[in-house]
């Protein structure tokens, strides 16, 4: 099995370029967790609420229980190439790689772009201002992001296109796919 992690502030691109692989695995998305456990507790999936949940699991349970969540999953897909999106600290990276080589791309944009992004995305769960777009940076750097980027094998520099970020990532894909 060869799992993939892909790392990178709000906004910067990550599920764009996950997006332009997924015909080549499976994708996991560890945000998807905390939703998951906001449907449980009958939560709206805003924002606010998924950031609250994630800081109330990781506090209750570990640092690293969504990561371990979703090494339960992926260890019952019977997938071969899984690439997981959503990395927040390098205990979750480390726990990745206790199982899998788990190579790390970053996905790096500018802030100004990654701001424009996000407000432009209208999903449920994003910020909707300048000031909220801060706040949840501020948040993400909390959870241990900027040390997940610094853990990363490879980096996507994606201030340009879609077609242009998608043409990088396939190309570092099959790379360290042929070479796991």
């Amino acid at each position: 099995m060869k799992v993939i992690g892909f790392c990178g502030l709000p906004g910067s691109g990550k599920s764009t370029a996950i997006n332009a692989v997924k015909d080549l695995g499976k994708v996991i998305n560890m945000g998807d967790v905390v939703r998951i456990e906001a449907k449980i507790r009958n939560l709206e999936p805003t924002d606010e609420i998924l950031g609250k949940i994630a800081k109330d699991l990781r506090e209750k349970e570990g640092e690293g229980i969504i990561a371990q969540k979703c090494v339960e999953l992926i260890k019952n897909l019977g997938v071969d190439i899984i690439f997981i999106d959503g990395i927040r600290s390098v205990t979750e990276v480390d726990i990745f790689r206790k199982y899998w080589k788990f190579p790390l791309i970053e996905i790096v944009a500018k802030d100004k772009l990654r701001y424009k992004r996000i407000a432009q995305r209208k999903r449920s769960d994003d910020s909707k201002d300048f000031t909220e777009i801060i706040e949840r940076d501020k948040r993400e750097i909390g959870f241990g992001i900027i040390s997940v980027l610094k853990e990363a094998n490879y980096q996507i520099k994606n201030n340009t296109t879609i077609k242009i970020l998608a043409k990088k990532t396939r190309e570092i894909v099959k790379t360290i796919i042929n070479s796991y």
